[in-house]
């Protein structure tokens, strides 16, 4: 299986001729969004907010692939059998379930969106761990009960987490290998700082964190 990192948290995984399609979200823009989702033949969202869901443009490359199957969390699902109408294949996903999609298993996890401020309220968010191989956690950083994942989608920076909170998510997930997302306001800067801690304590524990650039392909 290979993975290709895109803007932000948006990736996608290839296998044997099929394609599944994670989070493809505002920050990466038209032109990669439509890459990213070409040929795909699942699509998973883990929450509502547009940074991991971009409407328009993912609204219409489903009216153009009615065919793509889509889970995502429950209310999502109906915002978007609302929006597209009949003929589309969206279902709602449930945590604590494996979904057979056509050649990938999927165990999915949850659900709610880490806490930004006691006064923002929280959305439904579900985690996908693909092929008991790389596990992506949408916006939170709870280890799982039971999870083993060699594979850590970690996502680096937000307004809702903090360094300390990034390296014990990857810490206790134990791993084998970290690749970033949840990446997209940070500057060369902001890269540079918290990527060096993330690979200082990664490596402590015997993980291996790697940078990911956009469009980068990587053989899992």
């Amino acid at each position: 299986m290979d993975l290709i990192k895109y803007t932000h948290s948006c990736v996608r995984l290839e296998k044997e001729g099929r394609v599944l399609v994670l989070d493809p979200g505002s920050f990466s823009g038209r032109e990669e969004l439509a890459e990213a989702l070409e040929g795909a033949d699942e699509l998973l969202i883990t929450h509502v907010h547009p940074d991991h869901l971009d409407p328009e443009p993912v609204h219409a490359h489903l009216r153009a692939h009615p065919r793509t199957r889509v889970h995502a969390p429950a209310p999502v699902a109906a915002g978007l059998r609302e929006a597209l109408g009949e003929g589309h294949e969206i279902h709602d996903a449930e945590p604590e379930s494996v979904l057979e999609l056509g050649g990938f298993t999927v165990r999915t996890f949850g659900g709610q969106h880490a806490m930004i401020h006691p006064l923002i309220r929280t959305v439904d968010n579900i985690g996908y761990l693909v092929d008991e191989t790389v596990y992506h956690p949408g916006d939170s950083l709870v280890v799982p009960h039971g999870l083993t994942a060699p594979v850590l989608l970690a996502p680096i920076h937000a307004p809702w987490n903090k360094l300390s909170e990034v390296i014990d998510f990857v810490v206790s997930a134990r791993p084998e290998r970290v690749f970033q997302i949840h990446d997209g306001l940070l500057s060369e800067h902001g890269f540079g700082v918290i990527e060096g801690q993330l690979r200082t304590f990664a490596a402590k524990y015997g993980v291996e964190y790697r940078h990911l650039a956009t469009g980068e392909r990587v053989a899992l």
